[in-house]
């Protein structure tokens, strides 16, 4: 079977890049979903707060994620759900399996749009033993949202990513007591107009610089121990509080779900656990494009739609006119910046390229700096945050003699 595009993955990443390949021009789409209907995580995202930044509109999960579909079924582009990929390689060989066997698709380019999971409590080492109680937040949700079921009524929650912040308030809408949130950072990872909501406005206590050290409980949770730690994340003796609860949510962190890509030998950023790719979202394996979650974890869904169209039409300007000669440049990531991506532009591209760049840390009066091109460009910022993703833009006569730019962020000097 040979198709011209095939992209993977039909959440908000996937569908956005079949539009905008579409709306270029490419009509040969396959978009491969594993569950039985598209849409990705939004079907069971139903708090709003979506589509704020694209739609100048507060619209709920499955709202944003249907505008979507309901444009792609308009293109009558084909949607085979059900379906698992695999296997890929970077031939561009995309193995499917679904009820009607296995089957391997030749394509001429591939959009990759797998988007990502959640860490586990493996992950973590907490002591004790592995009683019934523990979830995931993303699993919570989808019990809540989804199945109308409870998980249960005293919760404590670990992590302060934005689904662990929305399960906080959403339980408590629910009728469960839930005691407190703990981040072993000394930030929160998440929003910060979802700490507002989701804990503030609900009286729900943030600890900072805590970590659960003991779940305790055979058949099911009983409770957890909570400590302090120090500046090395090591539980501080004496600090230990006892909370009694029947279940823990864990909210410690988002993978790219990057095993195909690994199989197909396609490089890795280790920062971001995606694949390095340029500004047009092209990995190093030639004709394959990332975008959305696989390729680095998002705050607002609204960039990665943004993100999949700019996958989506650099896909078909590849398969109108092949690969085209670039000039590309890394972008690397300098003080108080965990990641830039891109990691490489294209030094000849004569559009505006946007970097997106998390900090390290809380920087108040922030300056972000930009070095390697035509000079030093600055932007200020009233404030930067670890959960909250960044972005500039930068001219292409800025970067057109670089060798390289450098992106910092700094505190503004008094």
């Amino acid at each position: 079977m040979k198709r011209d595009l095939v992209i993977i993955g039909g959440g908000p990443a996937g569908l956005a890049a079949a539009i905008a390949a579409y709306d270029k021009g490419v009509r040969d789409i396959l978009v491969v979903e594993r569950e039985s209907r598209p849409g990705g995580i939004l079907k069971q995202c139903i708090h709003n707060g979506f589509g704020l930044t694209r739609f100048k509109e507060s619209m709920t999960g499955p709202e944003y994620a249907q505008r979507f579909i309901d444009e792609a079924e308009k293109r009558k582009i084909e949607i085979l759900t059900d379906t698992f990929v695999t296997r890929l390689t970077d031939k561009k060989e995309v193995t499917c399996m679904n009820e009607r066997g296995i089957f391997t698709i030749q394509a001429r380019a591939v959009i990759l749009a797998m988007g990502c999971r959640e860490r586990s409590k493996g992950a973590l080492n907490i002591a004790g033993t592995r009683p019934a109680g523990l979830f995931s937040a993303g699993t919570a949700q989808k019990y809540v949202n989804l199945y109308g079921m409870l998980p249960g009524k005293r919760v404590v929650i670990l992590g302060s990513g934005d689904i662990g912040l929305i399960m906080a308030r959403r339980m408590t809408l629910e009728g469960a007591k839930v005691l407190c949130v703990c981040e072993i950072r000394p930030h929160s990872s998440g929003l910060r107009r979802n700490i507002a909501q989701c804990l503030d406005d609900f009286g729900i206590p943030l600890y900072l610089q805590h970590t659960i050290v003991e779940i305790r409980g055979k058949e099911r949770v009983e409770g957890v121990v909570v400590a302090a730690v120090d500046k090395d994340k090591r539980p501080i003796a004496g600090t230990e509080k006892v909370f009694e609860c029947d279940t823990v949510l864990f909210s410690v962190g988002l993978i790219p779900e990057n095993e195909l890509t690994k199989g197909a030998g396609i490089p890795l950023d280790g920062r971001t656990k995606g694949c390095t790719v340029d500004g047009d979202r092209e990995t190093q394996a030639e004709g394959i494009f990332a975008c959305g979650n696989v390729l680095h974890v998002h705050d607002l869904v609204d960039f990665v739609s943004e993100e999949a169209e700019i996958a989506g039409s650099a896909a078909a300007e590849y398969l109108f006119g092949g690969e085209r000669q670039k000039r590309l440049i890394p972008v690397q990531a300098g003080q108080n910046v965990s990641y830039v991506l891109p990691q490489r532009l294209d030094a000849a591209s004569e559009s505006p390229q946007k970097l997106y760049f998390r900090v390290t840390g809380a920087i108040k009066n922030a300056v972000v700096r930009v070095e390697g091109g035509d000079g030093v460009r600055e932007w200020k910022k009233i404030a930067v945050a670890p959960g909250e993703m960044e972005h500039i833009t930068l001219p292409p006569a800025y970067f057109r003699e670089a060798e390289g730019l450098c992106v910092s962020v700094l505190a503004q000097e008094a």
